[in-house]
């Protein structure tokens, strides 16, 4: 531990509220809002949800756990976590480097997404994309995509943006803004809830979303909630090995990350009642994928009363889901640069900026000029997403299991986590010494097996 070299004075939450508020705004996502509600109503419902909370339970929120509380214990960035909690074995530290360098590449496709929200904002306040004709909304979606400018342009913007408030710091910039963001975004959500609930299809779109249908159960839909519920809580990456490292010593780890898990639940179920009965009520097809955020969700509103209102609400709630993940993925590179070679955050932010700028360009470019230029028959822009999400997250969230579980070890754990007695329930311990043992492992494995099409 004496070897590793860390910065004199580190900066940190402040508040439970702000642990709280910035953990949750980094697993709120754009898949909350789109994915996670369309996946549920078409795999079984309310039963899809329990299979989801029991693959949570098995997988994403023992990962998370263990990467919270390897953070809190060592103070330090995803890369150097390691270095500092095993010096004597350099090799554990290739799982932080997979993290940041995971942090990386997301950011570089899902600024670009991100970048769509941003654009929407202005495009619906304008009317622009206001059409009850899905082949009108379609079209307008296909021209922003495809425009190399527009495309560049918003990406860019968007990284600008988050760069600044990472620049401010942890407490200043990042607790600052989810603290205030996280409040508006459940506060837009119940709105467009309240409205969507008053349509006269309101019934049919909550029977989609909540009626429990076993029958929809396979061994497909059981893979599916196992995936998500691992990638939903933004691990595997980093970001919580350094949100962890910014925890005050008397924060209750498994606690908070419960709190978060359900939060994270909330605000997915919001979404579909926010989202499926107006779909329903205006014959619209509640499929997942980006068409329902960028081309259903403005022809749905577009019929509603006041409809110009809430649709550009609609984009500001996702601009919010959006920057409260970016927030925590942009800390994971711009926190190791900052403590591993001693630049200033802002110096460290701006390179980061700067290279992702540069990287993820050919993400934003993947629909128009750099169409066909194809890595192994994928876009830049999906080569990034596959690269990630089906390989990097789910190997670190793996071996992050076996660190803790086997190489770490019991005893380490029990005193992390007791925290000089801060958890006092010796139970709890044992039962994530058990699930990050042998649960997880067995769990993420069959989730990287099924992301890499082998079964």
């Amino acid at each position: 531990m004496q070897n590793v070299t860390v910065t004199k004075a580190r900066d940190s939450f402040t508040t439970g509220l702000g642990v709280i508020a910035a953990t949750l705004g980094s697993a709120v996502g754009l898949g909350n809002i789109w994915k996670f509600p369309a996946l549920t109503g078409l795999n079984g419902g309310a039963a899809f949800i329990i299979v989801y909370l029991l693959s949570t339970l098995m997988a994403g929120l023992v990962v998370m756990v263990a990467e919270l509380m390897l953070g809190r214990r060592s103070k330090s960035d995803a890369l150097t976590t390691f270095k500092v909690l095993h010096p004597k074995n350099a090799s554990w530290a290739l799982i932080g480097a997979a993290g940041v360098l995971s942090a990386f590449l997301i950011l570089a496709f899902y600024t670009e997404v991100a970048g769509w929200v941003f654009a929407y904002i202005f495009k619906a306040a304008s009317g622009a994309v206001l059409s009850s004709d899905p082949k009108v909304t379609s079209a307008g979606f296909e021209k922003l995509i495809t425009d190399p400018v527009q495309s560049v342009f918003w990406q860019c913007l968007v990284l600008v943006f988050v760069g600044a408030i990472i620049v401010a710091g942890v407490s200043k910039g990042i607790e600052k803004t989810t603290k205030r963001l996280m409040p508006v975004l459940f506060l837009i959500l119940v709105m467009i809830g309240v409205r969507s609930l008053t349509l006269p299809g309101a019934a049919a779109g909550l029977e989609f979303l909540f009626r429990p249908d076993f029958s929809k159960v396979t061994g497909g839909v059981v893979l599916t909630a196992m995936g998500l519920a691992f990638f939903k809580l933004s691990v595997g990456m980093g970001t919580m090995i350094t949100y962890g490292s910014y925890f005050r010593d008397d924060q209750n780890i498994p606690m908070t990350a419960l709190r978060v898990m359900l939060a994270d639940l909330t605000v997915s179920i919001l979404a579909g009642i926010a989202i499926f009965p107006a779909v329903f009520t205006y014959g619209f097809k509640p499929e997942a994928g980006p068409s329902l955020l960028f081309i259903t969700i403005p022809a749905v509103f577009s019929q509603m009363p006041f409809g110009n209102v809430f649709v550009v609400l609609f984009f500001v709630l996702g601009a919010i889901a959006a920057t409260g993940a970016m927030l925590s993925i942009l800390e994971v590179p711009v926190a190791y640069l900052h403590q591993r070679f001693g630049m200033s955050r802002f110096k460290s932010t701006a390179l980061t900026v700067i290279l992702l700028a540069l990287i993820g360009s050919t993400a934003a470019l993947s629909n128009s000029v750099l169409a066909n230029f194809k890595l192994f028959g994928m876009t830049m822009f999906d080569f990034y997403d596959f690269l990630t999400s089906n390989l990097l997250m789910p190997v670190g969230g793996l071996f992050i299991c076996l660190f803790v579980g086997w190489v770490w070890g019991e005893e380490k754990v029990r005193a992390a986590l007791s925290n000089d007695g801060q958890l006092k329930n010796g139970a709890i311990i044992s039962i994530f010494l058990f699930l990050v043992k042998y649960v997880a492992p067995l769990t993420i494995t069959v989730i990287l097996l099924r992301g890499l099409k082998i079964i």
